[in-house]
Order: structure tokens, then C-alpha cells, then sequence
């Protein structure tokens, strides 16, 4: 990492230390980077920035409980790097693309990479309904995905880019159960199966985050 924080060990919270162990220091940079330039640059509103730690970065980081070890992970519509950055901090043993279409937000992500030197990430322009973008990224493990958009839409755009049996994990509220439940037909059409609401970091986190999982279809579950 390039720049190292000024925060002390100290001086972060208690639960960060538990999450990210000993990228602990990685992470807070990249708090630090959307507190000074987050609102100005898009990412994030002004009523966000002292909220960062919780709201963002750990709430993306304890999705790492459902992804298996070594698995290729795209970020679709990355945006700040949420959930890809805190993911790939927390898990270097992830390959992980952050996958963007607007060229702002493609500068801040690839300013990310270089400050925080995160070796296992690329940043790719583009959109997931993208041919050539589907091409690239096809037969992933994991895509994941963060107020991006509705279920149905979501599933459309992320499932052609899992292998069989991979998961979209998709990060959404109290009324994920609601979603799945409205659009599931939806979803299995698209070739989504075993969809299931799942609670990540009920142990580190005082509001824990509730992410959907639907699986790609398979040859044998057809």
C-alpha cells in the first residue's frame, strides 16, 4: 500500500479489527479515501460520511462468510467498490473484478487498486448485459451486487455470468424475503434456483447485513 492511514489501531473500531484482522490498516485507508473524497467525487452522499465504517465498508466486508475459498468474484455496478474493495481486503485469496460503466467512478476505482495496492483485484468498464463483458467474466463463481437494482433485473444481468451452481449474492434490505418472494418466478425463468435470504455479521456487526442468494442452474437441475 502506497499511502499507509494515519489512523491508529487504536482509533478504529473494535469490530473493523475483527473483520479484517490484519488488513485492518488497508481498510481504514480506504475509509479515509471516501471521507475526503467521496461526496465530492459522487460516491457517496454527504449524510453518508459518518457512517462509512458501519453502513459501507463493514456491512460489504461480512459478506465473505458465503464465498468459499480462491473463488473468482465480479462486482456488478461497482460504483465506490461496495462491496468489492472491503471484500477484497478482507480476502486476499479472492480474484476479484470490479465491473463499472461510467468513467469517473472507473478512475476512483482503479485510483483504489493502486493506493491500497489490492494485487487480486481488476477493474473492467462495462456493463454486465454487455456481450463482450459476458464473454470476459462468463463461468464466475460469485457476482455480487449492491442497490444495483431489483431482483429480477438483477438476476438477468448477473446469472449469464456464473458458472453452473454459482451464486449471485446480492445485498439487500429487511425486505429481501419480499423480493425474492415478488420476483422468484422471474428468477427461476432466468435459470436461478434455491434462492434463500441469508444474515451475515450477526457477530461483529450491531446491524447485520442480509444479502439474497440464487444459484445458476445447472444441466442436472433441469
Amino acid at each position: 500500500m502506497k499511502r499507509r492511514t494515519e489512523n491508529m489501531a487504536g482509533e478504529l473500531p473494535d469490530n473493523a479489527k475483527l473483520v479484517f484482522g490484519e488488513h485492518v490498516d488497508r481498510a481504514a485507508e480506504f475509509v479515509r479515501l471516501l471521507e475526503e473524497h467521496g461526496v465530492e467525487r459522487g460516491l457517496i452522499g454527504p449524510r453518508e460520511v459518518d457512517k462509512i465504517w458501519d453502513r459501507h465498508v463493514l456491512n460489504s466486508a461480512v459478506i465473505e462468510q458465503v464465498i468459499e475459498p480462491h473463488e473468482r468474484v465480479v462486482d456488478v455496478g461497482s460504483g465506490a467498490g461496495l462491496p468489492g474493495v472491503p471484500l477484497a481486503i478482507a480476502r486476499p485469496d479472492l480474484r476479484i473484478t470490479l465491473l463499472e460503466p461510467m468513467a469517473r467512478r472507473i478512475a476512483w476505482l482503479e485510483e483504489v487498486v493502486e493506493t491500497l495496492d489490492l494485487s487480486n483485484v481488476t477493474v473492467v468498464r462495462g456493463r454486465a448485459e454487455e456481450g463482450p463483458v459476458r464473454d470476459r467474466l462468463k463461468n464466475s463463481d460469485v457476482v455480487t451486487a449492491r442497490a444495483v437494482a431489483p431482483l429480477d433485473k438483477l438476476a438477468r444481468w448477473c446469472l449469464p455470468l456464473l458458472k453452473g451452481g454459482g451464486r449471485m449474492v446480492a445485498l439487500k434490505g429487511e425486505r429481501a424475503q419480499e423480493e425474492l418472494d415478488r420476483d422468484g418466478t422471474a428468477v427461476q425463468r432466468l435459470g436461478g434456483v434455491n434462492g434463500h435470504v441469508v444474515v451475515v455479521g450477526a457477530d461483529v456487526l450491531e446491524v447485520p447485513t442480509t444479502v439474497l442468494i440464487v444459484e445458476r442452474q445447472t444441466r442436472r437441475d433441469r
